[in-house]
């Protein structure tokens, strides 16, 4: 049993004045608001009620917690989710020039279930749209900071010393795949058009190819880089990036692809974007210090473009079923499929 709280309602303000560096007697007391729209954690604002002295103390606090949704949380420890966003805030954050939230605590148990986060409230920057889609100044901001998180250990040895990224998923896809994509096909029979449910057939006709495809470069990859887990400035000066559970070590133009697949809602803006993104993204990395190789990456990137497909169909059969939901991965489905045929990127397999 965790010796800290995992949900607001077990915190005392004096554990959490003290776990944010003040005395326990600082901190009157805390309101709590839900926030976000994560389908796999909880999360939730924090409003603190700090007495007279407490200088420097927060005046909110962000806290994520397991969510309260027993299949979501089953997934997330089948997966590793929590464990990979808990790990990244514990040991990798710090090393990665990425913007993302400064955390005050992170923690896990050995069940891979039972956690607490506690980010810095980086409000008023507000969270993507990913039913609306991107603006061209948010898909600026989200391509440099994905260079920003793959540069650092661009094609490193070290990816290989982190044990806890050493989780090979691909059994898992292997043997859940079809089943889910027969249950997303019937699911959205009548709100997907025939072109985008066919790419679904022809990615499991191609999955033992797909999964043994090796990128030309690895390194850090997000996973489920997307406006939806990407907060913006008001004024478009900044971003950060959230929502680790998906980290893994892999492809950069994967989550390249994906974050312009999924996050352009008309397809002809989309396919005006692809190679102007890719090519902010090599330049960028270029930059850091990052020696790359433009054809092979582009290569990546094409069959990256399958990346969100993949992400609507497993995600769509593993969490909570909600409105929102259901619509977000319906579209998170037909943009993709929509670049992936583009991008003719079932060829290369």
């Amino acid at each position: 049993m965790a010796d800290y709280p995992t949900h607001p309602d077990a915190m005392q303000p004096g554990w959490l004045a003290e776990t944010l560096g003040f005395s326990a007697s600082m901190l009157r007391g805390f309101s709590v608001k839900p926030v976000g729209t994560g389908q796999m954690c909880d999360s939730y604002r924090l409003t603190l009620d700090w007495a007279t002295g407490a200088e420097g103390a927060p005046a909110t606090v962000i806290a994520k917690c397991p969510s309260h949704d027993p299949a979501s949380r089953e997934v997330a420890r089948t997966l590793g989710g929590y464990l990979l966003e808990v790990r990244w805030y514990q040991t990798l954050a710090h090393d990665v020039a990425v913007p993302r939230p400064h955390c005050h605590f992170a923690k896990i148990e050995d069940d891979g279930v039972s956690f607490l986060l506690l980010l810095g409230d980086l409000a008023p920057a507000a969270q993507g749209d990913q039913l609306r889609g991107a603006r061209p100044a948010e898909i600026d901001l989200a391509v440099d900071a994905a260079a920003e998180l793959h540069a650092p250990l661009w094609n490193s040895p070290r990816l290989a010393e982190i044990e806890w990224l050493q989780r090979d998923t691909r059994p898992i896809v292997r043997a859940l795949f079809p089943v889910y994509f027969a249950q997303f096909r019937e699911r959205y029979a009548q709100r997907l058009d025939p072109e985008c449910l066919a790419l679904g057939d022809g990615l499991v006709q191609k999955l033992d190819a797909y999964l043994a495809h090796e990128p030309s470069a690895t390194t850090l990859q997000h996973g489920d880089l997307r406006v939806d887990n990407i907060l913006f400035a008001p004024d478009h000066s900044a971003c950060w990036v959230v929502d680790w559970q998906t980290l893994a070590i892999g492809a950069g133009a994967r989550d390249l692809a994906y974050l312009v697949g999924t996050s352009i809602a008309d397809p002809e803006e989309r396919a005006a974007l692809d190679r102007p993104a890719f090519d902010r993204w090599t330049n960028r990395l270029a930059a850091l210090g990052v020696a790359t190789d433009i054809e092979a990456l582009w290569q990546d990137y094409r069959l990256g473009a399958l990346s969100g497909y993949f992400m609507a169909v497993f995600a769509s059969m593993s969490v909570e079923r909600t409105e929102r939901g259901d619509e977000m991965f319906a579209v998170m489905a037909e943009r993709p499929a929509r670049q992936a045929i583009a991008l003719r990127s079932l060829d290369i397999l």
